[in-house]
């Protein structure tokens, strides 16, 4: 599988409503598209107000599998980029 960065900017309200997309992403990735796509992290971006956007990173097969879990899912996609390679100079922060 090849490893992707989505952004999903401005795409939910409040934490609260972020929290019930990522429960129905994470069935759609386990239960109808586990052969096609793996959630591996994601990073939440304050927006304006109280919104909140994603970064994230996952697996698969392709682009298309990708876009294919956020329109099944009901999650923007804003953009969707193909990581050439991974440079890690200190591990990732633990949440405050």
């Amino acid at each position: 599988m090849k490893t992707y960065v989505i952004l999903r900017r401005d795409g939910w309200a409040n934490a609260a409503e972020l929290e019930r997309a990522a429960g129905v992403s994470s069935r759609v990735g386990l239960e109808e598209m586990p052969d096609r796509v793996k959630w591996i992290r994601s990073y939440v971006t304050k927006e304006e107000g109280e919104r909140v956007g994603t970064v994230c990173v996952y697996q698969g097969v392709d682009e298309e599998a990708i876009r294919e879990h956020a329109r099944r899912a009901g999650l923007p996609a804003d953009a969707v980029i193909e990581v050439a390679d991974t440079v890690i100079i200190n591990e990732d922060p633990k949440a405050a």
